[in-house]
């Protein structure tokens, strides 16, 4: 498949990234030749120097042929038209990456669609959700919605005092006979499998479960922890990400916020736009600062500056004086395993938003959606049993799954069942499948027709 990218910054070189390693034609195109160089140096991509904006430059990209465009660059309009032009040159996926919120409401004079937009891809807003999730489950290092909300996928570590290791999957399912829930996927270490029945949990297992949102409780309570609500919490940074944090944390009137950011017009400008959050003008490594204004009391630190080496290290302290709960952004994949194993509690990555919502077009036409969380190395796909399809009308103990594949839940209709060895699999159901890379071809193979 050929995809050009407009953009070639930080979300741009990640995008470019990801469809290369899935073995795409991939095409950057940017004003900025040094951008270029960087990209063309790490990656096995071709570039072009130039304007999005240009049908000429486009063109020459061999738009036309190409099925899939992704405009990322720091300025709406340029995405915007961009896709507009690659809908009008025939490319039947354009996906923009846009921070304004208008073409998202449901009552703007224009849609996406009007302007040639097949998806709108918004980064820091989607961080932003993330993070509201986690400070919704203390508890949780990961937590990811689905199914419109009616599954969810809850990561928790197991300490070491926690009552579920050296137990079998099968063991803590027959402990747990009128809990419904299915143990998804298990990181140990840098690597991620997804478990069988006879599989042993072991100490600082990542251990992701798929439940009913009014099982959660119980399935933490199971893990050996306590999902005791968050209250306090302070953010460290004014960027979009912690802006828009300050805003969804700040409608729960139960929360006491307070933002720490250096530049003070934009601190004043936060402060004046949020009445209910508590804005402090020092700079983010001022460790006193953050000392006076109470970290230590906090229930949840929240690191999300542009400096992600500093995210790590005040998280970090903040772990040190008892903080209950603490995320970091961060924006290279390689930290995330190392905030984990020096005791952080969540990180939260731009890119894994992006990739969502890319990720579906790459597959086949019956993959409904694609997901990732941080920490687990496999997709999430909701993918449609295709009529005779190998796994159509077959129990999921009859199909001899390979390891990479593990069906978490099935939806018949509108009723969601979470995965069991009796679980039968109707053509046109969907299933929620997690997927080891190595097994993405093959688990689309079982869903689709012969």
């Amino acid at each position: 498949m050929k995809a050009v990218v407009i953009g070639a910054g930080q979300v741009g070189f990640e995008v470019a990234k990801m469809l290369s390693q899935e073995d795409h034609d991939v095409i950057v195109i940017d004003v900025n030749q040094e951008a270029l160089e960087r990209v063309s140096e790490k990656l096995d991509v071709m570039t072009i120097q130039g304007t999005g904006t240009s049908a000429r430059v486009l063109d020459a990209a061999g738009v036309k042929n190409a099925e899939i465009l992704v405009a990322v660059t720091t300025v709406d309009e340029v995405n915007i038209i961009a896709c507009m032009l690659a809908d009008k040159m025939g490319v039947e996926t354009t996906v923009a990456r846009v921070r304004s919120d208008e073409l998202s409401d449901s009552d703007s004079v224009l849609q996406a669609a009007d302007l040639g937009i097949k998806q709108i891809i918004h980064p820091e807003d989607s961080a932003a959700k993330e993070i509201a999730q986690l400070l919704r489950r203390a508890s949780a290092t990961d937590v990811l919605e689905m199914a419109d909300g009616r599954l969810h996928l809850v990561g928790i570590r197991l300490e070491r005092d926690a009552p579920l290791i050296g137990k079998t999957i099968m063991k803590v399912q027959a402990e747990n006979p009128d809990l419904k829930f299915r143990i998804a996927a298990i990181s140990r270490g840098i690597r991620t499998f997804l478990p069988r029945g006879q599989d042993v949990f072991h100490r600082d297992d990542q251990v992701f479960v798929l439940t009913y949102p009014k099982s959660i409780p119980l399935v933490i309570e199971m893990m050996g922890k306590t999902d005791r609500k968050i209250e306090n919490v302070m953010i460290l940074g004014g960027s979009e990400i912690g802006e828009r944090l300050a805003t969804q944390l700040s409608a729960n009137k139960h929360m006491h916020i307070k933002l720490v950011e250096a530049d003070r017009q934009r601190a004043e400008r936060i402060a004046e736009k949020l009445k209910n959050v508590l804005v402090i003008n020092s700079a983010a490594t001022d460790i006193d600062v953050l000392i006076t204004e109470g970290l230590s009391d906090m229930d949840a630190f929240v690191a999300v500056t542009d400096d992600e080496e500093s995210n790590l290290v005040i998280c970090l302290l903040a772990k040190h004086l008892q903080v209950r709960k603490t995320v970091a952004l961060l924006s290279q994949s390689a930290y995330i395993p190392i905030s984990r194993s020096i005791g952080l509690d969540a990180a939260v990555n731009k890119k894994l938003a992006i990739s969502r919502e890319i990720m579906r077009f790459l597959r086949g036409r019956h993959v409904l959606s694609v997901a990732t969380v941080n920490g687990m190395d496999a997709e999430i796909l909701e993918i449609e049993a295709q009529p005779r399809s190998p796994v159509s009308l077959k129990r999921i103990k009859d199909l001899n799954l390979p390891k990479g594949i593990l069906i978490g839940a099935v939806m018949h209709g509108h009723d969601i069942e979470i995965a069991t060895g009796d679980t039968r699999i109707e053509p046109g159901s969907r299933s929620f499948v997690f997927v080891l890379r190595d097994a993405i071809n093959e688990a689309e193979r079982l869903f689709s027709k012969p």
